[in-house]
């Protein structure tokens, strides 16, 4: 599903967006917001830095078989 819009956005940004993603200006303006939204997604997980407890024998774990 799309949604058309319309904004007011800064045309020396745009340009420049345009042309490091070398494509048009709704692909570069998915690309931004897929970016943002990537963003808070890494926000979230390093958020959780620190804060989950693994125990998790090594030695056990290199010499299981693998096939």
């Amino acid at each position: 599903m799309t949604r058309r819009i319309t904004a007011n956005l800064p045309e020396q940004l745009l340009e420049e967006a345009t042309k490091v993603t070398g494509k048009g200006i709704t692909e570069t303006l998915v690309a931004g917001l897929e970016l943002v939204k990537r963003s808070r997604v890494h926000a979230k997980a390093m958020a959780l830095r620190g804060k989950i407890t693994l125990d998790i024998d090594l030695e056990e774990s290199r010499e299981r078989n693998r096939r």
